[in-house]
């Protein structure tokens, strides 16, 4: 069925009673990242048996590729993936940003998982996006300097090489440092994405870089070159991180920064300075005798997608590709969804700021959360959150935090069987649209609580602190069978709605039996609190909308942008790929 016939009859069920309700977005909320799908929703997996690289842009996975080629590990070509990305993909990730990683060693064992997240610089106050005494709208917050985080990426691409690389830290640049200077065809999807916002949203510098001089975006298949990029990719790979952080480029950034449009900003040569890495525990937890191992706070991603999984464990979700999005599942799975943004969107935040619950994944908890789900019929309103046995203390304000759509995921195995699973973001499609030394600054720190009291005067989780690292939803996924083999290597981007499309792809793989590019490709649903959000572009969207209305689900039909990008390692030495026909990603292999 085409996009125009699906678009037509959910229109025409619209007058229905108890049909679909399209949600309109607030005024003032900015663009995400919208959907643009360039790939059939049909297509197998990609097979291989030594390697596998899985990511948003062809450019990238060929660079990632020649990086294990020449034998590199799975870190080293990371590393080079993030780097291309940085060229050809810029609305969703870069040197400017931060990520999120899991790092597994096969050779020890041994899973590890680094917090590379953005952080507040040391000026920031909780009232920072307060203005004539209410919230600043939230485009005018994005687009400016009060939005840009002390960047973790590179931080966090050194410290995979130096814990897990083989290779020399400079030739993982070459690829993208090549890119760079000859150019590259701009894609469909980043021309679509630089025509829907217009020059006059991005500074001087990167409206410059992506626009011509009528401030007409260049179109699909102009040849993009970046030397300024080149330049600071040739210092980084020269001297390290270190330039990036104490060097030309530190004042690069600081001064975009204070010339924004908008708003200054407050980050300084210090903040940078400052910036760490954060190796954290691992969380992890069982699901139908696999062991699912993600992020940790502050991403609220891990433990949400857990909560959800948790919640449904007992129930029968279907077994086998034939029932794979039955309406019952469905049901039970945006019920579940319900219960863990309640939860995540009271308590999450950064845990060396804020106390998180240890109780929300303990086996009492999750027991009580499910009686709260009827097996007919839907909740008809937003859930509170619970109150774990172990809380310990008054709960947090309600948060009224907006997360946009940006964000890349790349997953990649080698040759010796190390895993990276990495999720990696400028926030919001072009970040800030603040431009340094080549590259786009994020704009994380709208990622913060906007109003750091709720209406009762209780003070938020997530509310702005100097230091402080922004809550997240990017949920890197690794996941092991039974005998403790890695088994999938599962991500997205979308904001929040990164859990779920997480929990659609782990249920995709291990209830209905699906292969990678299936999960990857399967029709985005879920419930972040209110409606039933389901995927307007699917083909197969009305007929399940039409099934959920028996249980009473108000059905919000929309765009579902994700970015999955999966790989699979079959136990007869099959490696799968997949990736979301929504983007231009691609999975490659030998």
């Amino acid at each position: 069925m085409t996009r125009t016939c699906v678009v037509a009859l959910i229109a025409i069920c619209l007058a229905m009673p108890m049909a679909l309700a399209q949600r309109s977005s607030p005024a003032n909320e900015a663009h995400p990242e919208p959907a643009t799908r360039w790939a059939p929703w049909s297509r197998p997996p990609v097979l291989a048996k030594s390697h596998m690289i899985a990511a948003a842009n062809p450019h990238a996975v060929e660079a990632g590729q020649k990086v294990l080629r020449a034998g590199g590990t799975a870190a080293d070509a990371a590393i080079a993936v993030q780097l291309v990305l940085n060229l050809v993909e810029p609305q969703s990730s870069g040197l400017g940003g931060g990520a999120f990683a899991l790092h597994w060693t096969s050779s020890s064992r041994i899973l590890k998982s680094y917090d590379g997240r953005e952080t507040a610089p040391a000026a920031a106050r909780a009232d920072r996006f307060l203005a004539d005494g209410g919230p600043m709208p939230f485009n005018r917050a994005v687009f400016g300097g009060l939005s840009v985080g002390v960047p973790g990426t590179l931080r966090l691409l050194e410290t995979l090489h130096k814990a897990h690389g083989k290779l020399p830290w400079a030739q993982l640049f070459q690829p993208a440092i090549d890119l760079a200077e000859k150019g590259f065809a701009i894609s469909p999807r980043l021309s679509a994405l630089l025509r829907l916002y217009g020059a006059d949203a991005f500074a001087s510098a990167a409206r410059q870089h992506y626009f011509d001089s009528s401030g007409t975006a260049f179109p699909a298949g102009y040849v993009l070159k970046n030397p300024e990029f080149a330049a600071a990719l040739r210092s980084l790979a020269a001297r390290g991180a270190a330039e990036f952080y104490e060097g030309r480029m530190a004042q690069a950034i600081v001064d975009a920064v204070r010339a924004a449009p908008n708003h200054r900003g407050d980050v300084t040569r210090e903040d940078l300075a400052a910036y760490r890495v954060k190796e954290r525990e691992p969380l992890c937890f069982g699901y139908r005798r696999h062991r699912i191992c993600s992020m940790a706070p502050p991403s609220s991603g891990g433990i949400a997608v857990a909560q959800v999984l948790k919640l449904v464990e007992p129930f029968d979700l279907g077994k086998g590709r034939s029932v794979s999005g039955n309406s019952r599942a469905l049901h039970l799975l945006a019920e579940a969804q319900r219960l863990a943004f309640a939860d995540r969107d009271r308590y999450i935040a950064d845990p060396d700021f804020v106390s998180v619950p240890s109780g929300l994944l303990e086996q009492q908890y999750i027991d009580s959360r499910r009686k709260l789900i009827d097996l007919e019929t839907a909740m008809t309103s937003r859930p509170p959150p619970g109150v774990p046995q172990k809380l310990g203390y008054a709960m947090p304000g309600e948060d009224s935090t907006l997360e946009l759509e940006g964000t890349s995921h790349i997953s990649i195995v080698d040759d010796t069987g190390n895993i990276v699973s990495l999720t990696t973001t400028i926030e919001g499609a072009f970040g800030s649209r603040l431009w340094a030394a080549g590259f786009l600054l994020n704009n994380q720190m709208t990622d913060f609580a906007f109003r750091p009291v709720d209406g009762g005067g209780r003070p938020v989780a997530n509310a702005v602190g100097p230091g402080k690292r922004p809550r997240s939803s990017m949920a890197p996924v690794i996941v092991f069978d039974e005998d403790g083999r890695p088994w999938a290597i599962v991500g997205s981007p979308g904001g929040s709605r990164i859990i779920m499309y997480v929990v659609k792809s782990l249920v995709g793989l291990i209830d209905w039996e699906l292969d990678a590019q299936e999960a990857a490709a399967m029709m985005n649903f879920g419930n972040r609190g209110e409606a039933f959000e389901i995927e307007i572009d699917h083909r197969s969207a009305l007929w399940h909308a039409l099934q959920l209305r028996r249980y009473g689900h108000r059905i919000s039909a929309g765009q579902l942008n994700s970015g999955s990008h999966i790989i699979v390692i079959r136990g007869d030495g099959r490696i799968e790929g997949g990736a979301d026909p929504r983007r231009e990603g691609v999975a490659r292999g030998d």
